[in-house]
C-alpha cells in the first residue's frame, strides 16, 4: 500500500530541511533531492516501527498550503 504525504522543503543555512506535516516528522540534508529521499526514509522507518494507535494519534489528515499576505515593517 501507498500513500501520499506533504513534503515541504526549505533553505536553512547551507542544507535543506523537509517536513512532513500530517506526521511531524522532519529530516534534512545537503540539497533538495538528498532532504526529500532522507524524509522519505525517516518516514517510512516510522511507518515499519510506529504501533496503530501511534499513527492513529499523530497523523493529521487535514494539511492546507496557501499563501499568507503580511505587513511587513
Amino acid at each position: 500500500m501507498t500513500q501520499t504525504l506533504t513534503a515541504t522543503i526549505w533553505r536553512e543555512d547551507d542544507g535543506y530541511v523537509a517536513l512532513c506535516s500530517e506526521l511531524d516528522i522532519a529530516s534534512q540534508g545537503d540539497s533538495v533531492e538528498e532532504a526529500r529521499f532522507n524524509l522519505k526514509e525517516a518516514v517510512e522507518l516510522f511507518f515499519e516501527t510506529a504501533t496503530s494507535d501511534e499513527v492513529t494519534r499523530r497523523f493529521n489528515s487535514e494539511i492546507y498550503i496557501t499563501p499568507l499576505e503580511v505587513k511587513v515593517g
